[in-house]
């Protein structure tokens, strides 16, 4: 029971037994264990469609929805299963608007769920470092936010450098390969040589536009090739093409669907962008989506988190 389109989607989920069979399945697919202990020893209790572990602490009775972005979410697996679906195979992603008049739920609600997706979307690093000997990784960074001289005073001050309200994002991408993102605070050495360092292998062949000279870093671990566009965009076989090119479709998805991102949660679409990237064909839509699916687990965003009421921003952690 595997969907291959959003059409098959919106029939198999449309029966809440197959949402049920479909998740369980991903979630503990060597048989379901308690979230909270661990335990194999559970027991399924249909009349209420939960489990409940047989081990003696608290929490012992547990839902599908338990320890995933889900939790406590008063919305059917019904409409999260197919908010996935679109989120996850539409290029340039798809808005809250859209997604409450789809799925017939608030727009405030359509919001929270989507920046909850997002969350699962998030790389959480296990996939090792980019590039290594004989490989090439491009790195750049882009500006995100409309013209200065048309935002408020107090958007200018609170985004981005010298003022401009731009936001700065930061990625390395190797040729033919994956792409990591994220959004920084300035395009110092001392801010982008760690990230370098942390995402590329050693070894790797460095492609940057003339913005490189000012961060290269000072060690024989890598070699750094730079290509100035203000004389030409490909030099040989140093270019920044590939990153710009991930840039667009970020940019494509925040201008044309999003219209208005807040900086303090501009790195989930960020997040969101770099998934549909790096799993992109030849996985289709219905692999990605159920691999979406299995990253769902154990994380947890609450609305006081996502609003900033609690914790700190990140565009504040600056």
């Amino acid at each position: 029971m595997e969907p291959t389109t959003l059409l098959e989607a919106i029939k198999i989920f449309s029966a809440p037994a197959n949402c049920h069979d479909y998740l369980v399945a991903r979630r503990w697919p060597d048989g379901v264990t308690c979230p909270h202990c661990g335990s194999e020893n559970v027991l399924y209790q249909p009349k209420y469609n939960r489990w409940q572990c047989s081990t003696s602490h608290d929490r012992r009775q547990f839902t599908l929805k338990t320890g995933t972005v889900m939790e406590e979410s008063p919305i059917g697996l019904d409409k999260w299963l197919p908010a996935m679906w679109l989120i996850s195979s539409n290029r340039n992603g798809i808005s809250s608007w859209e997604l409450h008049r789809a799925l017939k739920v608030t727009q405030k609600t359509a919001w929270f769920m989507l920046h909850r997706i997002r969350l699962g979307m998030q790389d959480e690093g296990h996939g090792g470092k980019l590039g290594g000997p004989g490989s090439e990784v491009q790195i750049d960074e882009t500006f995100c936010g409309g013209k200065a001289r048309n935002m408020h005073k107090n958007k200018r001050i609170q985004g981005g450098q010298g003022g401009s309200g731009k936001i700065i994002v930061l990625g390395a991408l190797e040729r033919w390969g994956k792409v990591r993102a994220t959004v920084v605070s300035d395009r110092k050495k001392k801010t982008i040589q760690p990230f370098v360092q942390a995402n590329v292998e050693p070894g790797t062949e460095i492609h940057s536009d003339e913005h490189g000279d000012t961060w290269r870093l000072e060690n024989d671990e890598y070699t750094h090739k730079v290509v100035n566009h203000l004389e030409t965009y490909v030099n040989g076989s140093v270019t920044t093409n590939s990153i710009e090119n991930f840039w667009s479709l970020l940019k494509r998805g925040i201008n044309g669907t999003y219209v208005s991102v807040e900086p303090f949660h501009l790195f989930r679409y960020v997040d969101e962008q770099a998934f549909r990237f790096n799993n992109r064909l030849p996985m289709a839509d219905g692999e990605r989506f159920s691999y979406l699916v299995r990253k769902i687990v154990n994380k947890r965003l609450t609305y006081a988190e996502l609003t900033g009421k609690v914790g700190v921003r990140p565009a504040e952690a600056f």
